[in-house]
């Protein structure tokens, strides 16, 4: 096909580049400004230095800007909505999220499956039930997260990537227990009513997710967690529990300091947040965390078996005991102590129990 003339034209007339801007060159706002290795090596800590440490409330900022990147104009916005420090702040995050790198585990090579041997069929489905339940909750857990991570600015990266090692970490739980469930010839069996799990990813606010999700529920499984003594059966599930406290330690870590930052910083937010625990307190007074299925398995590994459900009743209270005690701990840490006064009476009593 023929060019036309007015094209050739164009194509015939000398080519002039545009002028070459090397401003770039004269941004010298910290030059010379060396992040020096640590104890524990190089890490967020020591890099946030100068204009690249986190300020004092927060500069609001809805574009990609990396904290401490000069500004430019004409950028356009991204979208961020939670851009204010208080809203996702926690002076822990830091170092949270540098362990999570330095202390991930997997699921195929970390636990001894070899170790596992075949169980009483009551013991093996209500190991089955539970795992079943903790699958399904882990879904939640990383889920939730997930959904806030492209709503914060990059001005506060920290919780960013702190909340991405939690969805990892989930991950790994989620894996894990499936992975149970099928090891020893049992399966999946009841999913639970998750009445309460909708709570988590029905949030409408960060702070209210993070009080519900890494203060209330993911407390209540890792003090189960930390019964794992009592409820495995092998050395295999007894490493599947000791990992999954120790990761989930890290993200109640996190939301106990981030309340206790918002509660500091704005105070006003504490009869908000009250709100919010009185709403997930009632959720599902019968058996708090769990559906009765659950409990019903709980109590039959407590036990030992289907014919020493006493004894696994009383070590199952013994659990709800601790749940709520280091529930209220945590509340207290965060400066959030009152809470007791107008807790669940449900759960209050399992205190007095």
């Amino acid at each position: 096909m023929a060019v036309d003339q007015e094209t050739m034209q164009m194509l015939r007339q000398d080519y002039s580049p545009a002028p070459v801007d090397l401003s770039w060159l004269n941004l010298d706002q910290t030059w010379g400004i060396a992040a020096k290795p640590g104890k524990r090596g190089l890490t967020l800590d020591e890099v946030n230095i100068g204009p690249y440490g986190p300020d004092g409330d927060g500069s609001p900022d809805q574009t990609f800007r990396p904290r401490g990147a000069a500004r430019r104009e004409a950028v356009p916005r991204t979208g961020y909505y939670l851009d204010k420090k208080a809203d996702v702040w926690s002076e822990n995050a830091t170092m949270l999220y540098e362990e999570a790198v330095q202390r991930q585990w997997s699921s195929a090579t970390d636990i001894p499956w070899e170790r596992l041997e075949p169980l009483p069929d009551d013991i093996e489905r209500a190991m089955c039930q539970l795992c079943t339940f903790l699958t399904e909750v882990e879904f939640i857990a990383g889920d939730t997260p997930g959904q806030w991570v492209p709503r914060i600015s990059n001005q506060h990266f920290e919780t960013k990537l702190f909340l991405c090692t939690q969805i990892m970490d989930e991950a790994r739980h989620l894996d894990v227990f499936r992975k149970r469930v099928l090891a020893n010839g049992g399966g999946l069996l009841q999913g639970s009513p998750t009445s309460t799990l909708r709570t988590l990813i029905n949030a409408r606010d960060f702070t209210e997710m993070s009080v519900l999700m890494h203060v209330q529920a993911e407390g209540f499984v890792q003090s189960m967690f930390r019964m794992g003594e009592l409820i495995a059966q092998n050395e295999a599930e007894k490493r599947i529990f000791r990992l999954c406290a120790q990761d989930e330690s890290r993200h109640l870590g996190y939301g106990v300091m981030h309340l206790k930052y918002v509660l500091e910083h704005e105070p006003w937010r504490r009869e908000e947040i009250h709100a919010y625990l009185d709403e997930a307190e009632t959720g599902d007074p019968e058996t708090g965390t769990f559906g009765i299925n659950v409990a019903e398995s709980l109590i039959v590994l407590l036990g030992g078996g289907r014919e020493n459900v006493d004894e696994g009743f009383k070590k199952f209270m013994a659990l709800r005991k601790r749940q709520v005690q280091e529930y209220a701990h945590r509340l207290e840490v965060a400066g959030l102590g009152d809470r007791v006064d107008r807790m669940d009476p449900i759960m209050r009593m399992a205190l007095e129990t």
